[in-house]
C-alpha cells in the first residue's frame, strides 16, 4: 500500500509538469515578435494645391544724377569774371565764368571796318559791272573779299563764345574751385553739376526674374531718409547679364518734383512681379536644407520619397516651390530628421 501510495505521488507529480510546460510553450507560440526596423513611422502631410501668389522682391538700390559733369573751360585764359553760387540751382545757359578776351574783340573789330569797306567797294563795283565798266571777273573778287571776312569774323565769334562757360543744363551747382583773376586751362575743373530734378535709380535684379523686367514698368522704393513711397518708370537695362554676380542692372527714371530725395542716396526697390494663379507653395519646415541643394520628402504609397526642389519667394509660413513637385504631391511635414530614403511612412494626418 505504501508503494503505490507513493507512485501516485511522483505521477501526479509528472503529470503537473506536463500540464506546465505545455502551457508555456502556447504562452511563447501566441506571443507575436516585434520587427522595429520594418515598422512604419507615423508622419504628418501637406497636400499640394494650386495657390495664387503676388510675388516680388525687395533689392538695394543707388539714387543717381540723371545728368552729371565737371565743368571745364574750353580754351586757356585768365578769369575775368565769376558767378558760382556753390549749392545754388541754375537754369540751362547761366553764365558762370568770363575768361579775358580783349584780344579777341579787338581783332573782331577789325575784321568789321574791313568788312564794312568791302562791301561799299562791292557795292560800287555792282554798279560799275551794269555800265560795263568792270570785268565780271574784278566784281566777283569783290564779292570773294567780302565772304572772307565774314568767315574770320565767324571764327573769332567762335574763340569768343568759348570764353564764355555757362551751365550745360538745370541743375545744382557744387563746390566752386577756382577765384577770379586765375589763370585756367581746359584740365581746370571750374565745379560741377548735378541735375537734381530728375534722378535715375540704379538697381540689379537676379538672373531669375529678368523675364519680369520690362521697359516703361513702374516699381516703387523708399528711402533711409523717409518712409514715402517713390515710384520710378524703368528706361534701360544693361546690354547683359553680369558675370559675377548673376544679375541686371538696371536704370529707371525718377521725377524729383518734391527735392525731398537726394542723389547717392540709398533706396530699397520693391519690385513687384505680378500674381501667380498655380504657384506651388508648401510649409517652410518641409524644406530640408543641404550643402548643395534643398530637399523634400515626399509620400509615395507608403515609402518616403526624397526629391531635389528649388525654392523661390517665400512667407511668414510657406516657401514657392520653382521645380521638383507637382500640384497633388503629398510632402512630408513631421519627423524629418527619422526618415531615411525608402523607409516605410504612414500617415497619421493630412493638412490641405
Amino acid at each position: 500500500m505504501k508503494l503505490k501510495h507513493g507512485n501516485l505521488i511522483i505521477s501526479g507529480i509528472v503529470i503537473l509538469f506536463l500540464i506546465s510546460s505545455c502551457g508555456s510553450k502556447s504562452k511563447k507560440t501566441n506571443t507575436p515578435k516585434s520587427d522595429p526596423q520594418h515598422a512604419a513611422l507615423p508622419v504628418e502631410g501637406y497636400i499640394i494645391r494650386p495657390s495664387v501668389l503676388h510675388s516680388g522682391i525687395e533689392v538695394a538700390g543707388t539714387l543717381l544724377p540723371f545728368e552729371e559733369t565737371d565743368i571745364h573751360p574750353e580754351v586757356s585764359g585768365k578769369v575775368t569774371y565769376l558767378s558760382i553760387k556753390e549749392g545754388a540751382h541754375v537754369k540751362k545757359g547761366t553764365l558762370l565764368a568770363r575768361l579775358f578776351d580783349g584780344d579777341l574783340q579787338a581783332q573782331l573789330n577789325k575784321l568789321k571796318v574791313q568788312l564794312e569797306v568791302a562791301q561799299q567797294t562791292q557795292k560800287r563795283q555792282e554798279e560799275l559791272l551794269k555800265i560795263g565798266g568792270i570785268s565780271q571777273q574784278d566784281y566777283d573778287l569783290s564779292v570773294l573779299d567780302v565772304s572772307s571776312i565774314k568767315a574770320d569774323m565767324e571764327v573769332l565769334n567762335a574763340s569768343i563764345d568759348k570764353t564764355i562757360i555757362t551751365a550745360p543744363f538745370d541743375g545744382k551747382l557744387g563746390f566752386k574751385n577756382i577765384s577770379i583773376g586765375a589763370f585756367i586751362t581746359p584740365a581746370t575743373i571750374i565745379t560741377s553739376i548735378k541735375q537734381d530734378s530728375r534722378l535715375k535709380l540704379e538697381f540689379s535684379v537676379p538672373e531669375r526674374y529678368t523675364p519680369e523686367v520690362k521697359l516703361g514698368n513702374v516699381i516703387y522704393f523708399t528711402t533711409e531718409a523717409s518712409n514715402k513711397k517713390y515710384n520710378a518708370k524703368i528706361y534701360a537695362t544693361e546690354a547683359g547679364i553680369t558675370a559675377d554676380n548673376r544679375s541686371l542692372k538696371v536704370h529707371a527714371a525718377v521725377e524729383n518734383r518734391d527735392n525731398n530725395i537726394t542723389a547717392g542716396s540709398f533706396a530699397k526697390v520693391a519690385f513687384d512681379m505680378g500674381d501667380n494663379n498655380d504657384a506651388i507653395m508648401i510649409p517652410t519646415q518641409s524644406i530640408i536644407p543641404e550643402a548643395r541643394d534643398k530637399k523634400v520628402i515626399v509620400y509615395n504609397g507608403g515609402i518616403a520619397n526624397f526629391k531635389v526642389v528649388t525654392t523661390g519667394t517665400r512667407d511668414s509660413a510657406k516657401v514657392e516651390i520653382l521645380s521638383g513637385l507637382s500640384i497633388g504631391d503629398t510632402v512630408i511635414t513631421t519627423g524629418l530628421l527619422s526618415i531615411k530614403p525608402g523607409s516605410q511612412i504612414n500617415l497619421s494626418s493630412v493638412n490641405k
